[in-house]
């Protein structure tokens, strides 16, 4: 096996084979790929394994340079697989050019039903005997990564010796629907934030979603930009730094040409990168999937449930005097026809909106009695995942630890350099 080297750090490139069906092993396979990292003082060493779940549904896991992040504090005594999850980053991948080969949109749809948090815990059951030797690993969960943990403690246990969870305590029994009526306060919450922050982009939001209803562009990748479209670019807001990343964005939005005023080339280059789904169209595909446990189909939950919102409304807001309001991470049918990556997969999507034979994902009685170790992060008022579903999947995990703070957004294990990881690593051996 080929390795190479980054400041201070040994990497090596894994490619596993697995079951699309762990339930038919005998049948089609699919590609895994995992990025091992080592402290190049330690390559030789026989360390314990740590591996990584990434966020999403639907995002390889990120690449580090050298010991950037968490990294550096995780290798200061693990050997780490960053593991591209089915469908993601360099694991066979699934988009507009690939699924076409599988078929037909029937097909598609039960393709993809296969890449939900279930199927991915059996493939790190698959694969971990091959790195470990059997041994069990201590897992790291960031967001949808943590959903996944819990599923791993709800089904395989033996294969954990330590799970931390970052921003990903999921709700064990709440539908789609309750996650978004719990979502859209958070995300207003966090708008009036952001504009209590930068009062001056209430007047320009205004401006630019009054032009896009008028105008209806179209960005220079294809996507066909909407109202709807402009407001889900409050995705960035459950960050720490997006409340200025949207402002620098919504800042100077506009050019004045020999027509009159226009969105600039820049502007809507900066907008295009924000909201294709090209590098991700898991993300848009299974997101609602990721909730679903039972015989209910999603149904298109976002989109449904914001109606309950009419806040949220572009057309009411311009017709008023009240501001723009931005949403967050939702999904909603248009998103398959304003996306060039996604439009011709709008019809995969409808299917599994439809789908109503989810299985449940998590074993409350075998949480109850857990013997692992773990220790979760749980944001105060995180935009991605309810605080209150979150505390109280904790209560239900024996044994399991938080570390509540709002000193960090969504993304505190990534910006905190080591800090966050060694708190959970303190709060799961009992050192604090």
């Amino acid at each position: 096996m080929s390795s190479y080297r980054q400041p201070g750090v040994v990497l090596r490139d894994h490619r596993f084979s697995v079951p699309l069906d762990h339930a038919n092993p005998s049948g089609e396979r699919i590609e895994l790929y995992g990025r091992e990292a080592v402290a190049a003082s330690k390559a030789d060493a026989d360390l314990p394994w740590l591996l990584y779940l990434e966020g999403g549904p639907g995002f390889g896991a990120r690449r580090f340079i050298g010991k950037q992040a968490w990294l550096g504090r995780a290798l200061e005594e693990f050997r780490v697989l960053h593991l591209d999850q089915r469908g993601t980053g360099f694991s066979t991948p699934l988009n507009r050019q690939t699924l076409p080969a599988l078929g037909g949109p029937r097909q598609q749809a039960d393709h993809l039903a296969l890449f939900r948090s279930d199927n991915i815990v059996r493939d790190c059951e698959a694969i971990r005997p091959q790195l470990t030797g059997g041994a069990p690993w201590t897992v790291l969960g960031q967001s949808f990564g943590g959903f996944c943990a819990v599923r791993y403690l709800s089904t395989a246990p033996e294969g954990l010796r330590t799970v931390l969870i970052t921003g990903g305590l999921p709700s064990l029994d709440a539908g789609p629907d309750d996650i978004y009526r719990a979502a859209y306060p958070r995300i207003e919450r966090k708008v009036a934030a952001h504009y209590a922050r930068y009062p001056q982009d209430v007047e320009r939001a205004r401006r630019i979603v009054d032009h896009i209803a008028e105008h209806r562009p179209v960005l220079p990748n294809g996507y066909r930009l909407t109202p709807e479209g402009f407001q889900s670019l409050g995705i960035l807001l459950g960050t720490g730094d997006g409340t200025h990343l949207l402002h620098q964005l919504l800042d100077n939005a506009f050019v004045r040409t020999a027509a009159g005023y226009e969105l600039s080339d820049a502007f809507q280059e900066k907008v295009a990168a924000e909201l294709s789904f090209a590098g991700h169209p898991l993300y848009a595909l299974v997101h609602e999937a990721i909730y679903a446990q039972d015989d209910h189909p999603t149904a298109w939950s976002a989109e449904r449930v914001r109606a309950e919102f009419p806040r949220f409304d572009a057309e009411r807001a311009l017709a008023g005097d009240t501001p723009l309001l931005f949403t967050g991470e939702t999904i909603h049918p248009w998103h398959f026809t304003s996306d060039p990556s996604l439009r011709p997969l709008r019809e995969t999507a409808e299917l599994l909106a439809a789908r109503t034979d989810w299985p449940a994902l998590y074993d409350r009685s075998r949480l109850a009695t857990n013997e692992v170790p773990v220790a979760a992060a749980v944001y105060h008022d995180d935009m991605y995942v309810d605080t209150g579903h979150a505390l109280e999947t904790a209560r239900a995990v024996r044994g399991l630890r938080t570390w509540v703070t709002d000193e960090y957004e969504h993304d505190g294990v990534r910006v905190s350099g080591p800090r966050v990881l060694d708190r959970l690593l303190g709060l799961a051996r009992g050192e604090i």
